[in-house]
């Protein structure tokens, strides 16, 4: 599955965050950059120290009027119980049954210890405030990502 184009419109999405509420991209249009960026499974070590990061840099995307969502399929109680961990201050998102994932190109075969399964590959997307695809980050580093993107963000 490939990524959608950088120029065109960014796939449409509504998700339930950690509370429960829902969540579009059509609720940032014309008022914040979105940076969407999928993870494989919360409260693991990579996506802790990816999700971290956000949180301690939010200001600075605050002041670069930019919006950061982390996308996984786990299920609305773990975003939850991971929000509260490690005290995170941005929006997590459910994908449980993996459609924005698809429609994103994330979703795809994994290997990790000699097992090979379906699950989220970690990507990284960046939306202007006029709901088209301003960058893709397809290799992440979980220590680096927010400094990486905001940068990105910054060039815009």
């Amino acid at each position: 599955m490939a990524f959608p184009k950088v120029g065109n419109n960014a796939p449409a999405f509504k998700l339930k965050n950690q509370d429960g509420k829902d969540i579009a991209l059509k609720d940032f249009k014309g008022e914040k950059n979105v940076v969407l960026y999928f993870y494989p499974k919360a409260m693991t070590p990579g996506c802790t120290t990816q999700a971290c990061g956000v949180r301690d840099t939010k200001a600075k995307f605050a002041k670069a009027d930019t919006v950061v969502l982390g996308v996984s399929p786990d299920a609305v109680s773990r975003l939850v119980k991971f929000r509260e961990k490690e005290k995170l201050n941005f929006d997590l998102l459910s994908d449980v049954d993996h459609e924005i994932a698809e429609k994103y190109g994330v979703w795809g075969l994994k290997k990790f210890m000699g097992r090979e399964y379906m699950g989220i590959n970690r990507v990284t997307f960046i939306i202007g405030k006029d709901g088209k695809l301003k960058h893709v980050m397809e290799k992440v580093n979980t220590k680096t990502h927010h400094d990486d993107i905001l940068e990105i963000v910054k060039s815009l």
